[in-house]
């Protein structure tokens, strides 16, 4: 997954003919399998374009996750916060002190 580039256009054009979609405009996220483009998303919204005879919905899943932390201006993606019980779990595995 990466921001596509000048040099992937003619890609662009060709999966958004084959997903029977608009030529893209504007910036897109990607995604790759095997050097192929097999799913894009437009960052300006709109819907995103994948090659019908993949399995693509989790890549595209993937790639608006990713497009809503960009726009909410994280460029960091960090993992999953604990939970309060996870919290409360580690307190209790934490050697006490006295």
């Amino acid at each position: 997954m990466r921001p596509a580039r000048a040099a992937d256009t003619a890609r662009l054009v060709a999966l958004a003919a084959l997903d029977s979609a608009p030529p893209p405009r504007g910036e897109y996220l990607i995604a790759e399998t095997e050097a192929q483009i097999v799913a894009a998303l437009p960052l300006g919204g709109g819907r995103p374009i994948a090659d019908p005879f993949r399995r693509t919905a989790a890549l595209v899943q993937m790639l608006e996750l990713r497009a809503d932390q960009l726009r909410a201006g994280s460029r960091v993606v960090a993992g999953p916060r604990p939970t309060e019980g996870l919290r409360a779990l580690l307190r209790r595995l934490q050697p006490h002190t006295s």
